[in-house]
This record gives structure tokens, sequence and C-alpha cells, in this order.
């Protein structure tokens, strides 16, 4: 980033999102180079300007480079934008240790909690690429709609002032609009735990259980996200925001959402293995059950909608029992801790 000004970004990850954003990137007048991870995916979105396998029917902006060699994608990028699932994000990180000069702002925008670990994206790139400037965009976004040019509001959280305005200057347009934040840890268990609680809206829509139990799940499921942003250093009002209420009504009530999807054909019966063998792209919400289930566990929190999700996609329960356990919870007042 030279002298506060960002002309040129680097996009690590040609999946839907990542498109999304260096179309994005480049609508706000950036240089930008697309990182893929295979060569021929790479080779394809220069010569055809679509990405067909995540975006099928969008044309890509031509000026937007496409390439597989890290060194050639980051090469004088004055910000890189980090867009690859949660699990592979430290492996990725490494790998683009080397790539990355001091006081670079890396922009987090994959949403999720490593397992095993319980780290935040944040935390993964502070221990692998501690020369980089942090910081995160999440929000209620589907990808297609902001490659499509289609307006969009976003969350943009950084803890440097400057580097957070530097970053909406630089990818802020008419119809993608970044609201600056200063706080990264509430946008990114906003964006994490969304995804779990939009797989079980999307049971209780295929079961049939009526539109009060999706709202009362969504409602509850505020609650849950809410404790543990704050338990993990994060401000309940973020979660009011884009990143969490914004994000989590999106999610829950769209059968576009990859995760409700998913959600509605568990509700109708069909298996876990089947479905995801019928995709391309990654329902985070699968993976970040049983992470955020940790992490929750870790720091004392209590999460029944989240736990009944876990149980339910490892096997421990089925959906009717998970459904009865969480309706016999004991009454209490509703802004109790749990």
């Amino acid at each position: 980033m030279r002298d506060g000004h960002i002309n040129r970004v680097a996009v690590i990850g040609a999946g839907a999102w990542g498109t999304a954003l260096a179309m994005t990137a480049a609508r706000a007048g950036q240089k930008v180079t697309l990182w893929a991870r295979n060569g021929d995916v790479a080779s394809r979105l220069n010569r055809e300007h679509e990405n067909k396998i995540y975006l099928p029917g969008i044309s890509i902006d031509p000026t937007i480079s496409a390439t597989s060699d890290l060194g050639f994608a980051t090469a004088d990028a004055d910000a890189i934008l980090l867009v690859v699932p949660t699990q592979y994000l430290r492996a990725q990180a490494e790998a683009l240790r080397d790539y990355v000069q001091p006081g670079t702002p890396v922009v987090l925008c994959s949403k999720g909690v490593e397992i095993g670990t319980g780290a935040l994206a944040g935390e993964i790139v502070a221990t692998t690429m501690p020369q980089a400037r942090s910081a995160v965009l999440s929000g209620p976004t589907f990808a297609a709609e902001v490659a499509r040019g289609l307006p969009t509001a976003v969350t943009l959280a950084a803890e440097d002032d400057s580097v957070g305005r530097a970053l909406v200057a630089a990818l802020g347009t008419e119809s993608f609009r970044p609201y600056l934040s200063d706080d990264p840890i509430g946008c990114q268990i906003g964006g994490a735990v969304k995804n779990v609680l939009a797989i079980a809206c999307g049971i209780v829509w295929g079961r049939g259980l009526g539109d009060n139990a999706r709202a009362a799940l969504v409602t509850r499921g505020l609650a849950e996200i809410t404790r543990l942003a704050i338990a993990k250093g994060g401000r309940a009002a973020t979660l009011m925001g884009l990143s969490g209420l914004g994000d989590l009504v999106l999610t829950c009530n769209a059968e576009q959402s990859r995760n409700c999807s998913l959600g509605i054909a568990l509700g109708r019966g069909r298996e876990l293995a089947a479905v995801m063998a019928e995709r391309h792209s990654v329902a985070e919400g699968v993976p970040s059950a049983r992470a955020v289930r940790e992490l929750a566990s870790m720091l004392g929190v209590e999460m029944p909608i989240v736990n009944a999700v876990d149980a339910i996609i490892e096997g421990r329960i089925g959906i009717d029992d998970a459904i009865r356990g969480l309706l016999a919870r004991p009454f209490k007042p509703e802004h109790e801790s749990a």
C-alpha cells in the first residue's frame, strides 16, 4: 500500500466469491490479478472471460488477469484479498507468506472457524503472516449478485483505521458499499456461525415446520452468535449490523444459500454425503458446525442450536430427536445468557 493508496489488488481464490470480488475490485478501478490453484482454470478464465464452474453465464472483465503463479499474482500488489475456505486457509497463508511485503493489507473474505484449534481467520494470518495488516470483509452477499453488480452492502472491519479507510476507498462503488468497523472479531464470529444456523433453518424449512419456527431459530441463533462474540472479545453491537443480523437474515431465508439449501435437503430426508457429492462449492457450515462447537466449549459458551446441527451432521442424533431436544429445553427469560 503506497502512500495510503491502493491501486493493484491480488485476489487469492477463484471460486464464486473470489471471482465476484475480483470483478468488484475491477469495477472500482483497481488493476486486478486473480489466482487460481489450477493452471487450467486460470487459462480458461483468461481465454473465456467466464467462470463456467462457479459463475456460469456471467462475463468477467477482460482486464482481470488470472494466474496459478502466486508470485506473479502478488507482485506489486497493494492489497491481497484472501478468499479460500477456512479449513484450507492456514496452508494457503503459509504458501503465501514469502510473497507478502511488510505492511500489505490482507483482507480475509471467507467465513468459518478452524477445526481443532478454534482459530479465526485473523488469528491464522497473525501467526502465519505477521508482516501483514489484516482486515475482514463480511456481510450479506451472494456471489452471483455481487458479480452482476447488484446493490450490496458489507462490513469491512480493521483494527487499523487507516487500512480500513484505504480498503473502503479501493473497493467501494455505487453498487458495492463497504461500511467500516473496528471489530474484526465480532465480524468474523457473525460470518462463521450464521452458516451453521442457515443449515438449521434449512432443516426446519425442509421438514415443513413453518415460518414461525424459522424466525425463532434466526432470533435465538443471533443470541448464540452474540454470546460467542462477546466471549471471544467482540462487541454485541457488531452483530446487529451487516456482518451479523444482515448476513443471518439473508442466508437463513434463501434457497440459493449453499448452507440453507443443504439444510433443506437434509430436512427432506437426503443423506449429507449425497448432497455434498453433487456440489462444486463448499458449504462452510458443515465444517464450521464442529469448529464453532469446539470454540464454544473452549470459551464456556452454551450454543444449543449449533450443538444440534453438529450432532446431526456427525450422525450422533437424528433430525427429529434433535428438534425434540431443542423444544424440550427449559423456559427462561428471553435475555438470559443461555
